[in-house]
């Protein structure tokens, strides 16, 4: 009987340090983004999805997304203070149409004045968001920026000019899109007024991130049916279960 005991706790004793072995291994993957695990931390099924597009995925059929139980979208408008989306003005009208629930982003540049970008985003989505998701502002890294990074003061000024102008032609606050490194870095403390939405691929998003947040971005290689460019994947975010998708939906009657 004590044999058989010993024998018992020794196989266990195996297996927590085989299972520990394996969480270790999968945490340091998830940690060097080698392997993508938020899948697992998704309920799917239960949550309200979401995408977010640009001209990356050509030609979309909103109605066959809606049938993958797509609840939202988020369609790039512009770039920086000259760049527009080729595949905008489609997709704007296209989500309408199918009465999928839409809101427009603007990839922010370090390399222009707010003021100019603003204008830009402004002129290009139009006068009329009723009914929307309220205006997006994407505050990532590109080309040699996280190599490079811009300097602190000189985001927070033309960051606060951008979101200004844009709350003031729409009645708004825009939602914020960043990275949580991002967030620490520029944006945490000064910006607590807008809602977050946040791009955490590698990890949940409770492992690297404790402030409020309205969507995480889970997953930048969602595979689903209804577009036709040449990009394979498409980015998917789910709704912060204690949060009201009503509360993105801009309602200028109010």
């Amino acid at each position: 009987m004590k044999k058989g005991i010993k024998r018992a706790v020794v196989v266990l004793i195996v297996l927590i340090v085989i299972m520990a072995a394996v969480f270790l291994t999968v945490f340091v993957l998830a940690k060097q983004k080698k392997v993508f695990i938020n899948k697992w931390f998704v309920n799917e099924n239960a949550g309200i999805i979401g995408v977010d597009v640009s001209s990356y995925q050509a030609d979309i059929d909103m109605y066959k997304l809606k049938d993958q139980n797509i609840s939202f979208i988020f369609i790039k408008a512009t770039e920086g203070s000259n760049t527009q989306d080729s595949r905008f003005a489609e997709n704007w009208k296209n989500a309408k149409d199918a009465d999928l629930l839409s809101g427009a982003y603007h990839f922010f540049s370090y390399d222009s004045e707010g003021r100019t970008q603003a204008e830009n985003f402004i002129n290009t989505v139009g006068p009329d968001i009723n009914g929307r998701l309220l205006p997006v502002v994407d505050i990532e890294y590109y080309g040699d920026k996280e190599q490079n990074p811009p300097e602190k003061e000189d985001v927070i000024r033309e960051l606060t000019t951008f979101l200004e102008l844009v709350e003031n032609e729409y009645g708004v606050k825009p939602l914020i899109y960043t990275r949580p490194d991002l967030y620490k870095k520029y944006l945490k403390g000064g910006f607590d007024g807008y809602p977050k939405w946040i791009s955490s691929l590698y990890t949940p998003i409770s492992w690297n991130y404790s402030d409020d947040w309205y969507i995480w971005q889970y997953l930048n290689r969602g595979e689903l049916e209804g577009y036709t460019g040449g990009e394979k994947y498409i980015d998917l975010n789910i709704l912060n279960k204690d949060k009201n998708i009503e509360d993105l939906i801009v309602d200028r009657e109010q």
